[in-house]
């Protein structure tokens, strides 16, 4: 027994208003906050798995989110964001995936903000008489808010008073509704209130805020009581000061960061900052906003700089003028120090010669280069050089503001300094390690001054190890920690100019080769074949380096099998021709070359797999004692044929949250066949008391994988006796009835209470059935877009009939019977079928009736006799216009006739006929029991 997956999609959370109802549009609307629950109900066997995930409302959007892989999704404090359409998708890897999606809207509305604006080309600081003044509100929200403005208590109204004018921007309709006081009039200084209202959907309140005009009332001005810049040293304490100027109401202070984010040890206390203890990563622009929503809110910046000097460098550049770049007497040299100043305008730079100060001279130029060029730096130029100008030469560079250490930089200039030469040594290229190690590639550097070396990759442009393009090594060393293949390739080491020659680079190549082991699939398997059979394992080589010198070993525990050396194939296999008891265990390819060894594993075992219960029984749950109640348990064997032949079953069952399992056996006669369904009746289960069951198949071998599930008594779907059912619509699953799939659009589930306030008139119930407008019933819209003559169809549950009685003189009759509303002048049809089991492309008329019956309900009984389990079909048809909404309401099945003077003289077609013994009439639920066995 195989089933494709299907899926339907409930909720049983929070939603707030009547457009969850409408299944055809399939729209959850929830308040912002609140807690979103859907629940996707799946039928199938093997049992689907189950995936949730979500769009933002749009076709075009990739999923977001992370899906959620079991049957409810929860959402606790659900925000606005989180509105879009979810998706069930649940699959078995029978047919196509079943998919089904509903839209979450969710409802929510922000407090209102006035701003008050004067008509452009006037604006002053105050709003003088006969000014034009614009009050103007906006708040958030879902779905679009309704504004209304009040002066006092005064309502406003367009046209009610000739010095104001309400209207929405045509580029913002429906986001903000502005209030216009024309020629500012003495009454028009006063206290306005302006109302967002979204007209209590989801029970959401209005929310008000009010705004006192007066003559007094004027846009904020600031000024900030510092310095720009303000340039501080590191570790020193920063106040900045803003204050009011003016402003009616009194404008509120915020400071922000043009960088980013405040400073975490930022302290602020109204319009004052201070941040003690500052460093560099604080500096940048900080801005005092003050804001009192009249008019533009008022700005003021300052920048604070701190003093820093860091990265100090220097090289040295022979005469330009001679090809040669080596340093010589009578020749020019060039030697020039940069460092990293804040602020560079306060950097200073001061030159020594062997600890004594040098100035700039004919032949000593002292000058700084172009801070576009190159920021802060400076040379000395050495002309004509002597035996007498060799010596130690310091740059020192200083922030003429203080506080900060100054930078000094020694450059030695004798016979001895030469240019940078490098070279490999011969036994470091190419390098050979094994992956995980650490290793050093090292290139060696002549020359006085060394240079700073840099490492790259040669081969390829990708980032080193460190994720940089770049590595800086002050010792021609590079060391790599834990080295992995895909680090082989070819190095370059070269020379920079700092701290050394400003000549061409030298550059050398250094060759790095990772070995590793062997990468070998399938790394495990588990094989599970009877005894008696064969079975043949394969292990591959995917990749290894080195390639050569590859051999293989199989071994089953710590015994050794067979050995082996590959040549020209990737693979090995060992087969068992026959196995037997010694012969199940792990078996271990183990491949080998000269860095290791790669392992396939494989577990072979005669286990059998493990049942698969089956969720879809019709009524497997049922009363027969006061106290106790009973299951009837399903299940498949998952590929049966794969090992020896199932001799039992080993049953556990336990209370949920005992700890002490009851276990028997269930023996097996015969072969199972693959999708066979197994049944076996628990009975004598506590009411109401939840079990989990542990099902074991047992073969030869021993136990195989067990499985297990949980079944659950519900006393609300077994108060009913066990010859009558009974359906109002209350609950969240509508009795188990299901909307057709078939049909052109679907029954909606209704109270008067929480129905949409843009309902059609003059049709429909003005309550249920019983008057209570707080009741539920189901009806068809029939409003746009639905079309005459389209139908929608509810499906009731299958209702099982139990085995006939052999000695049974008559047949047994059950009274189908419920309420019906049909009322407005373009009512359709309602027809009402019954479909018996085996025969679903069938359908017997029941009961059949058209046009308007006026304002009540109604209702209809009909005798009906099946012979085997059954469902009804309310069938609505749409009539001619838009005001036939028909409804249906307590929906019963009783046993015995239907008595006489209950039936209608029409509208009745008698039942399909059949010997019956009894009925057993309760709802499918997935839930539990134990009664005998049987297949």
């Amino acid at each position: 027994l195989s089933a494709p997956p299907t899926v339907r999609i409930v909720h049983s959370g929070l939603a707030c208003n009547i457009e969850e109802e409408r299944y055809s549009e399939r729209v959850y609307t929830i308040r912002e906050g609140e807690t979103l629950e859907l629940t996707c109900l799946v039928t199938g066997h093997p049992r689907p798995q189950i995936r949730w995930t979500k769009t933002a409302g749009s076709a075009s959007d990739r999923f977001q989110d992370s899906s959620v892989f079991n049957e409810t999704l929860r959402i606790s404090n659900i925000q606005r964001h989180q509105g879009g359409r979810y998706y069930c998708k649940a699959e078995n890897g029978l047919g196509s995936p079943a998919i089904k999606s509903i839209r979450v809207d969710v409802y929510y509305l922000d407090d209102p903000i006035v701003t008050v604006h004067q008509s452009i080309g006037e604006a002053k600081e105050q709003f003088y008489y006969e000014k034009t003044v614009f009050l103007r509100c906006v708040a958030n929200s879902n779905p679009p808010v309704r504004y209304s403005w009040r002066r006092g208590q005064e309502v406003l109204l367009q046209g009610s008073d000739k010095g104001v004018e309400i209207y929405e921007p045509f580029f913002t309709q429906g986001e903000t509704k502005i209030l216009k006081l024309k020629n500012l009039r003495p009454q028009d200084y006063a206290n306005y209130s302006c109302i967002a209202s979204v007209r209590n959907v989801c029970s959401i309140p209005d929310k008000m805020v009010s705004f006192r005009l007066s003559n007094k009332t004027a846009s904020p001005s600031i000024k900030l009581l510092v310095d720009d810049p303000i340039v501080v040293n590191p570790g020193e304490a920063i106040t900045l000061v803003c204050v009011t100027t003016g402003g009616e109401p009194a404008p509120s202070l915020t400071w922000v960061r043009s960088a980013g984010v405040l400073p975490d040890k930022t302290v602020l206390n109204g319009g004052t900052l201070t941040i003690p203890a500052i460093t560099s990563e604080d500096s940048g622009t900080y801005s005092c906003i003050a804001n009192n929503n009249v008019g533009n809110p008022a700005k003021k910046s300052t920048n604070i700089i701190v003093r820093a000097l860091k990265k100090g460098r220097f090289w040295i550049t022979p005469d330009p003028y001679h090809k040669d770049d080596n340093i010589q007497i009578g020749r020019e040299v060039k030697i020039s120090c940069q460092v990293e100043a804040i602020p560079s305008e306060e950097l200073a730079f001061s030159w020594f010669k062997n600890g004594r100060p040098l100035r700039s001279s004919e032949r000593m130029v002292i000058t700084q280069t172009d801070p576009d060029v190159s920021p802060g730096t400076t040379n000395l130029d050495i002309i004509d050089l002597k035996f007498t100008d060799f010596g130690t030469y310091t740059c020192v560079a200083s922030l003429k503001g203080g506080g900060i250490s100054d930078i000094s930089i020694d450059v030695n200039i004798s016979s001895s300094t030469v240019p940078p030469n490098l070279t490999v040594p011969q036994e470091k290229s190419p390098l050979v390690t094994r992956e995980g190690d650490t290793i050093e590639l090292q290139c060696q550097v002549t020359g006085k001054p060394k240079p700073i070396i840099l490492w790259s990759r040669a081969d390829k442009e990708v980032a080193m190890p460190d994720g940089a393009l770049q590595t800086e090594s002050y010792d021609g060393i590079l060391r790599i920690v834990n080295v992995s293949r895909e680090m082989t390739g070819t190095y370059r080491c070269q020379t920079s100019q700092y701290n050394g020659f400003n000549v061409k680079p030298r550059e050398a190549l250094v060759q790095l080769i990772v070995q590793y082991p062997p990468a070998v699939e399938p790394a495990f398997l588990e094989l599970r074949q009877g005894q008696g059979r064969g079975v043949t394992m394969s292990c591959r080589v995917l990749r290894a380096y080195p390639t050569r010198v590859l051999s293989y070993e199989w071994r089953l525990g710590g015994r050794v099998l067979r050995t082996g050396q590959f040549d020209l194939q990737d693979s090995t296999e060992f087969t068992v021709s026959s196995l037997s008891r010694d012969s199940y265990g792990v078996y271990n390819c183990n491949i080998i070359n000269e860095a290791g060894a790669g392992r396939c594993s494989f577990l072979v075992t005669g286990k059998a797999y493990a049942p698969e219960f089956y969720y879809d029984t019709y009524n497997p749950l049922w009363q027969n004692r006061p106290r106790v109640y009973s299951y009837s348990l399903q299940w498949t064997q998952m590929n049966p044929n794969a090992v020896d032949r199932i001799l039992a079953y080993r049953l556990g069952i336990r209370q949920a949250g005992q700890q002490r399992w009851w276990e028997q056996e269930i023996t097996v006669n015969g072969n199972i066949q693959k999708g066979e369904l197994i049944t076996y009746n628990l009975t004598e289960l506590i009411k109401p008391e939840a079990y989990e069951v542990r099902l074991t198949p047992i073969t030869r071998f021993g136990e195989g994988d067990s499985t297990i599930r949980v079944i659950k008594y519900s006393g609300k779907d077994l108060r009913y006796p066990r010859k009558k059912f009974h359906c109002g619509f209350e609950d969240g699953n509508i009795c188990l009835f299901t909307q057709d799939d078939t049909d052109n659009f679907d029954w909606t589930k209704q109270s008067t209470a929480t129905r949409d306030t843009k309902y059609t008139p003059n049709t429909g119930p003005n309550a249920d059935r019983t008057g209570s407008k707080e009741g539920f019933y189901m009806y068809i819209e029939t409003s746009r877009p639905r079309l005459e003559g389209e139908k929608a169809r509810l499906v009731s549950p299958v209702f099982s009939v139990a085995p006939k009685n052999p000695y049974g003189a008559t047949n047994t009759a059950y009274c189908f019977s419920f309420y019906y509303h049909m009322y407005g002048q373009h009512i359709g049809s309602l027809n009402v079928y019954l479909r018996l089991k085996g025969q679903t492309a069938i359908e017997n008329p029941l009961w059949s009736s058209s046009g308007n019956k006026g304002q009540h309900w109604n209702q209809a009984r009909v005798n009906i006799n099946p012979p085997t389990s059954f469902q009804l079909i309310f069938e609505g048809i749409r009539g001619p216009g838009i005001e036939g909404d028909i409804a249906i309401d307590d929906v019963s099945i009783v046993e015995g006739e239907c008595m006489k003077s209950d039936q209608p003289a029409n509208n009745l077609r008698s039942g399909a006929v059949g010997p019956l013994a009894h009925i057993r009439l309760l709802p499918l639920l997935i839930l539990m029991s134990v009664l005998s066995h049987q297949r």
